[in-house]
């Protein structure tokens, strides 16, 4: 059995692209029905690029073949590879970070931490999702990202999980702020992490398929559907400081992203096949693959 790299279809005698060398169903088997980047590389050097330059003028012809040239850039290194992306954002900013915390420690809360004394930093909304506050921290996501992310993206589609992953991410943590302005006022607060992000992608495999196998700590097996709910549970209980434990963490955050997943897993539920198992391996093309605060 092998699996379709465009739908995620279970085949027994799957097609195989000579082009892209990926593995797809009879629906999916024609170039043109995958975004095969391989159409692309039939003109390594620009030849057709050119000739409709030429023939449509030079300036909408060039824009015309930046176009191209991204949708190939898209279709070769960042489709159905987007999980692989992000977990590589993740340690670049990491890496950033430490050099930052020598060279230049007053920089990294404007670059990376979401504050509630700053919200208007509104690039923070973003770089605060690929940014953590340990090696633990940002090794727990990074798992659960490489286990989880893949199988969301290969059944939404690489545009949507991108969307998905950024928008959870970023609510996650404008939700954090908010929850902690409205429960501690003048307390200020600071977010880092992408465990909204992560807790969103759980959220949709939960509704995809609420029985899907998880291994808790690698090899205790539950189904998914326990594992959200307790997690969900925790996060609660804490976050009102009705459980001890937990302290650091954005656990609003995490049920802001929790809830966007399983939002998002309700209005795409009848759109994709949901996955059986979970499944491993990067997507086709060439280049494969604080202060009061909290992190998630």
């Amino acid at each position: 059995m092998a699996t379709c790299d465009e739908c995620g279809k279970q085949e027994n005698m799957p097609y195989e692209c000579r082009r892209c060398g990926g593995s797809f169903c009879a629906e999916h088997r024609l170039p043109e029905n995958h975004d095969c980047p391989g159409l692309e590389w039939d003109d390594p050097v620009g030849v057709f690029d050119q000739a409709e330059e030429r023939d449509a003028g030079r300036s909408g012809g060039s824009r015309a073949g930046l176009r191209r040239r991204a949708r190939s850039l898209w279709r070769s290194y960042v489709q159905n590879n987007a999980t692989f992306v992000f977990l590589l954002l993740m340690w670049v900013a990491w890496v950033i970070q430490l050099a930052l915390r020598v060279f230049a420690p007053t920089l990294e809360p404007t670059l990376f931490w979401l504050q509630s004394e700053h919200p208007e930093y509104v690039w923070t909304w973003v770089t605060s999702v690929f940014a953590h506050g340990g090696i633990v921290h940002i090794a727990a996501n990074s798992i659960g990202i490489f286990f989880f992310g893949q199988v969301v993206e290969r059944r939404i589609g690489t545009k949507r999980f991108v969307g998905l992953f950024l928008v959870s991410g970023a609510v996650a943590g404008l939700a954090q702020i908010g929850a902690s302005i409205a429960l501690s006022p003048g307390i200020p607060t600071s977010v880092v992490g992408a465990s909204g992000a992560l807790l969103a992608i759980m959220g949709v495999l939960t509704i995809l398929n609420p029985g899907l196998t998880v291994y808790l700590w690698f090899f205790l097996p539950v189904p998914i559907w326990a594992l959200t709910i307790g997690f969900a549970a925790l996060s609660l209980l804490q976050g009102f400081g009705q459980i001890a434990g937990g302290a650091g963490i954005a656990h609003w955050a995490h049920l802001a992203g929790l809830a966007i997943g399983l939002a998002y897993g309700l209005y795409v539920q009848d759109q994709v096949e949901p996955p059986r198992q979970l499944q491993f391996g990067g997507g086709r093309g060439p280049g494969g693959p604080g202060r009061g605060g909290g992190r998630f």
